[in-house]
């Protein structure tokens, strides 16, 4: 029995985990990360990609055990396997290339058709090819799942004037506030809403602080996002230091009150602005009554990116319509791929012989001139070819349409005997 190569695909991402959760699945030293997996499990090929949205690895092999992965992959992040309960997701064969595909075309992302991922795929198959980690099905499959995202953000415009919740409040603070560089800004919170705020505040170049209840989490979200950690005691008695504060937490209370923001205006001469993208908001309504005071609250804010996201839904939809069509010419390329080996071994041991027997003829017929030799040489080739190619590419099709019983059959017909791979 041939054994079948299994595409597989384990992640931890945005979607089951915050932020702060996902920072702890990372991998540190790629390179080693890669020597680790390919030693101490039965992958014959991995790709990881990790961005600060999630930690994936797509894997190739013709077993694979998911404990043995876990196992590494704790050991490289310094976690307990049982970190990774709820926090995993696993998928196998066409699962992934449909979730490869939507993230090539930015559809899985944060924010609908952000671009940032394409470039980041491509790194990291970039970076397990020069470290002869991946091989023919996930090269294969990355290639062609480039080509479709690359596809479908030409073709629908599903990145242009993407926003997300976080941009659009910063763009809303950029408005309201004049010379917004040289205002003291400050964010409080790590959750998902944060994380697209101090982003869009990086990305922008805008300098802030970052504050969470517990210090430690507010460090850890400032390596991997930006912002300058501050206490979240010095904060609460201390407003009167900052001009914009964005608020995205989950505290299910108003930490900022209409007595901590009157303190603060009686301290400063100037007003604030304050963006509450909380749910349940945290910041007091009362707070807008005082003068000076400039309030956004997340349904204002909502309402402005859904403005924006409402002319985008046609493109999300003509994109998912793309990827439904590519997933079968991908899902039919890498099928073809199990055929392959044994049509190259078929097709090398058959010119075995006939360079054998063309040897033979050659000696009984003496001396030739290159022009007949060639005539010679050039028909044995074409009778080899011709009597092989019938077969093979039938056996190409039949495997791309899923019969891979087929491979077994014709691997009895021709002694094909599989490598199986001793590295």
């Amino acid at each position: 029995m041939a054994m079948k190569q299994e595409i597989f695909n384990a992640r931890v991402t945005f979607r089951k985990s915050p932020i702060h959760v996902l920072e702890r699945f990372t991998l540190g030293d790629i390179e080693n990360a890669y020597s680790s997996f390919q030693k101490h499990t039965d992958l014959q090929e991995c790709v990881i990609l990790q961005t600060c949205n999630r930690v994936e690895i797509f894997g190739s092999g013709t077993k694979h055990d998911i404990d043995k992965i876990k196992k590494v992959w704790a050991s490289l992040s310094g976690l307990e396997e049982h970190a990774f309960q709820d926090n995993l997701e696993w998928s196998k064969d066409s699962d992934v290339y449909d979730h490869l595909l939507k993230l090539t075309s930015g559809l899985d992302s944060m924010v609908v058709g952000e671009e940032q991922i394409l470039g980041q795929i491509k790194n990291s198959i970039a970076s397990a090819r020069s470290n002869k980690s991946s091989g023919e099905h996930l090269n294969t499959l990355f290639d062609k799942a480039i080509r479709v995202g690359t596809r479908v953000r030409n073709s629908t415009g599903i990145s242009k004037g993407s926003i997300s919740i976080g941009s659009m409040a910063v763009k809303l603070a950029e408005e309201n506030v004049d010379d917004m560089k040289l205002k003291h800004i400050l964010l409080i919170g790590t959750g998902d809403a944060a994380a697209l705020v101090a982003k869009s505040l990086t990305k922008r170049g805008y300098q802030f602080s970052i504050t969470s209840r517990t210090i430690e989490r507010s460090t850890s979200f400032s390596k991997t996002i930006g912002g300058t950690p501050i206490d979240f005691n010095q904060i609460l008695s201390g407003f009167e230091k900052y001009d914009v504060v964005f608020v995205a937490t989950t505290a299910p209370y108003f930490l900022v009150t209409h007595e901590r923001i009157q303190k603060a205006l009686n301290e400063k001469n100037s007003g604030m602005m304050i963006l509450d993208l909380s749910n349940p908001r945290t910041v007091d309504e009362k707070v807008a009554e005082l003068s000076g005071i400039k309030l956004m609250n997340i349904d204002q804010i909502a309402e402005m990116v859904d403005k924006n996201m409402r002319s985008r839904m046609g493109q999300k939809t003509s994109a998912e319509q793309i990827i439904k069509e590519e997933l079968t010419v991908l899902e039919a390329s890498m099928k073809r791929l199990e055929a392959e080996p044994i049509v190259k071994d078929v097709f090398k041991n058959m010119d075995e012989i006939r360079i054998k027997e063309l040897e033979k003829a050659m000696n009984m017929l003496g001396d030739l001139d290159p022009d007949k030799k060639k005539i010679i040489d050039d028909l044995t080739k074409s009778v080899v070819e011709n009597i092989v190619s019938v077969p093979m590419n039938n056996l190409r099709k039949e495997t791309e349409q899923g019969n891979s019983e087929l491979i077994d059959t014709v691997g009895k017909l021709f002694n094909y005997k599989k490598k199986i791979d001793s590295t």
